[in-house]
């Protein structure tokens, strides 16, 4: 292709890109879209084919770095602390006996019942005062007081 229609490779090159992004909807592409545009304006006012390329990398790069982290702070998902969590740090009592091994092991925090495991494997026996240290999934990790 001659350096007189390279015009129509960069339009190409950013409905391409422009279409990924649309498909994809991860902002991985819309980079490209800029910068393939950029390229296409240096085409056009009949730079050389490295200059075009330059152009292409260069404003791909530069939005890329400008935009990325602005769009990841919005992107970013917050953490929603839950009622559950209120039970860390909190004295709760061993209802049936907390074997990590056979999976077995429940206490009492707060008036409700909950799976529980030792944070160190140990066996904890039923009526003894136990500290929730975290919540894993459905289940208090609780050390023995």
């Amino acid at each position: 292709m001659s350096l007189e229609k390279m015009y129509i490779v960069w339009i190409c090159a950013a409905v391409l890109f422009g279409i990924f992004e649309a498909l994809t909807v991860q902002l991985v592409s819309v980079w490209f879209v800029i910068g393939a545009a950029a390229a296409l304006i240096s085409s056009l006012v009949g730079a050389k084919l490295y200059v075009q390329i330059i152009v292409f990398i260069a404003v791909s790069v530069i939005m890329l770095l400008i935009t990325r982290p602005l769009v990841k702070k919005k992107l970013e998902v917050k953490a929603e602390p839950t009622n559950a969590d209120r039970c860390i740090g909190k004295t709760a009592t061993v209802t049936e006996d907390i074997d990590n091994i056979n999976a077995t092991g429940q206490v009492k925090v707060d008036g409700q019942i909950w799976t529980a495991r030792s944070v160190n494997s140990s066996i904890i026996k039923k009526g003894t005062n136990v500290t929730v240290e975290k919540i894993d999934g459905v289940k208090l990790i609780v050390k023995e007081d």
